[in-house]
């Protein structure tokens, strides 16, 4: 568990209202993880290529299939060891076995050079700032302080430090809980999945709202609190989920 110092608030900026913790995941949520990850492997598929001919039948296609053939697997596993595994089956496409600690070192170095916050992201955090605690628990290697986001949040969970484990697990939820400082009720967990950002808290008695940017029908059985479409939309939600008596 990492929890660096709450950011100062700017001058004039107070807590107001009811006390309450917003905890955002990390990828597809605050951080456009996608093209990063394309941009990886392409530098990764360029480096096979160099290193020899075999490599020019392999595609970046190829590359991306090989994430989903070993992630059913290794599931649980931290996020940087499915990717190593991963790389290992693109590697060996092409005879490069014996390369992939550089070749992982090249993909982790471009992945994390290229991960960037949403546009809607930071003016969002400085909106709630002012009015709630922040947080940010992610099962993956997303680090706030590698992607734009240091010194944003008043404290930091990565499943996997510490013996975290990794969501859906109740624990991972009553992590967040003991490191908010508050209820759970009090905690509103914002994320893009339907069931680790949304399902899995409410049921360990957080609220949760559902980050739609893509505007994906609603799952059946799924009742976030709030669903949004942009971060800008968030503030206003958050607004009406607070007691009328606080």
């Amino acid at each position: 568990m990492s929890t660096p110092p709450p950011r100062p608030a700017e001058a004039g900026e107070r807590p107001a209202g009811p006390p309450t913790a917003v905890v955002f995941d990390a990828d597809e949520t605050l951080l456009d993880l996608r093209p990063a990850v394309t941009g990886a492997l392409v530098a990764v598929l360029a480096e096979m290529r160099r290193r020899t001919p075999a490599a020019a039948a392999v595609s970046l296609a190829d590359l991306e299939a090989d994430w989903g053939a070993v992630f059913g697997a290794l599931s649980a596993a931290p996020v940087q060891e499915i990717r190593r595994a991963a790389l290992a089956r693109s590697l060996a496409r092409a005879g490069l076995d014996d390369h992939l600690d550089e070749l992982a070192a090249l993909f982790f170095a471009r992945r994390f050079a290229l991960t960037r916050p949403f546009p809607d992201a930071l003016p969002a955090l400085a909106a709630l700032r002012r009015r709630h605690l922040l947080g940010f628990a992610t099962n993956g290697n997303s680090r706030a302080e590698r992607c734009g986001l240091a010194g944003e949040f008043s404290f930091e969970l990565y499943a996997h430090q510490n013996g975290l484990p990794k969501k859906p697990a109740p624990e991972f939820y009553a992590a967040v809980v003991a490191a908010a400082g508050m209820p759970a009720d009090r905690i509103v967990y914002v994320g893009d999945s339907p069931e680790h950002d949304v399902a899995a808290p409410q049921r360990a008695g957080l609220r949760a709202v559902w980050l739609n940017r893509l505007g994906l029908p609603r799952p059946a059985g799924l009742s976030p609190d709030a669903e949004v479409s942009t971060l800008a939309e968030l503030p206003d939600a958050l607004v009406k989920l607070e007691p009328t008596n606080a």
